[in-house]
């Protein structure tokens, strides 16, 4: 059984990467590339770095149109409305409203550490965080805005105007606001959690439970898909390997088809890109749909259907300690 999960995991990441039509270089950095990060222990999780420096002022702008309203067609959603900079990176709701109250079809990703996922959105539908702005700004259920609507209002703000003016030296346009956007988002970096402590060779920050939590995570194999410096968001994997999830769970909808909703592939079919666990203790619900509530049910949950373990309540309960572990600090402090 083991054998045939690892063989399972090892043909499901080639295939899925392969699907991108990179090239066999580009892919040995992409999946082989961070394994060479600084680390005083050889894990196959990684500490991350502090984020990288940037443009300050390309920085600020992109934050103050984070959190900017202006951006959505009736001027109530932000960026910042449905991903929670005090928190998470989220909004801890089953999913996101957007204007006019529309519900969204899956629960909404955290933004930390996004810069470092494969690609954007569960499906992968965002080659990058440019293109996930794109989807967002003209999702009707989200913000419902289209790109002449909004340069003709931050034209109308001489603030803005200004601050383009002064970081970029074509001013106000699309591109520009793209990239400031995302080079605030790349800076949402959460390092120096207790565990990245301890892969920096601080063996007292972590307790003896959390280890054996660490230990048995990977055990049961868990390191397959969740690995790297974001502990996930590097590759697509099958929701349902070992039990069917959508049976058991029922009312299938089209938002649960995933990658296949992209690719037209039916192997892709139930595939999702599998998720950072940075943070995870702030960032329920839990899935794609909003439906795990805590994190002792979505790791028991995980045991079931992805490895086909019977649960044992003991080892849940060790590694949701090690997974709070993973909780790192945004600007310094704590999250």
């Amino acid at each position: 059984m083991k054998l045939y999960k690892c063989l399972w995991c090892v043909r499901t990441k080639l295939q899925t990467i392969s699907r991108l039509f990179l090239s066999p270089l580009v892919l040995f950095f992409l999946c082989y590339a961070p394994l060479k990060a600084d680390s005083t222990l050889n894990e196959p999780i990684l500490p991350l770095p502090e984020p990288l420096p940037g443009n300050p002022r390309i920085i600020e702008l992109g934050k103050k149109l984070f959190h900017d309203a202006q951006l959505s067609k009736d001027r109530t959603i932000s960026c910042a409305s449905c991903h929670h900079l005090e928190s998470g990176g989220d909004d801890n709701l089953t999913v996101s409203k957007g204007i006019n109250n529309f519900l969204g079809n899956v629960n909404t990703p955290t933004v930390f550490n996004s810069s470092l996922n494969i690609r954007q959105f569960w499906d992968g539908r965002a080659f990058d965080l440019v293109e996930q702005i794109d989807i967002t700004i003209q999702n009707p259920k989200e913000m419902d805005s289209n790109w002449p609507l909004i340069i003709e209002r931050l034209k109308q703000d001489p603030i803005y105007v200004e601050l383009f003016s002064k970081a970029f030296h074509n001013g106000l346009n699309i591109n520009n606001i793209k990239q400031s956007i995302v080079t605030f988002e790349k800076t949402l970096i959460t390092p120096n959690s207790r565990f990245d402590q301890y892969l920096r060779g601080s063996s007292d920050s972590i307790t003896k439970e959390e280890l054996s939590g660490y230990a048995l995570f990977k055990q049961y194999g868990c390191t397959s898909c969740h690995q790297g410096m974001a502990i996930g968001g590097n590759l697509f994997q099958k929701l349902g390997i070992m039990k069917d999830y959508f049976a058991d769970r029922g009312n299938l909808t089209p938002s649960d088809f995933g990658r296949f909703n992209v690719s037209k592939n039916e192997f892709d079919r139930f595939f999702f890109k599998v998720p950072s666990l940075r943070n995870v203790e702030l960032t329920a619900p839990y899935f794609h749909d909003g439906s795990v509530k805590t994190l002792d049910d979505a790791v028991k949950k995980m045991m079931i259907y992805q490895l086909g373990i019977a649960p044992k309540q003991k080892d849940i309960q060790l590694i949701v300690q090690f997974l709070k572990t993973l909780t790192g600090e945004y600007q310094g402090k704590p999250l």
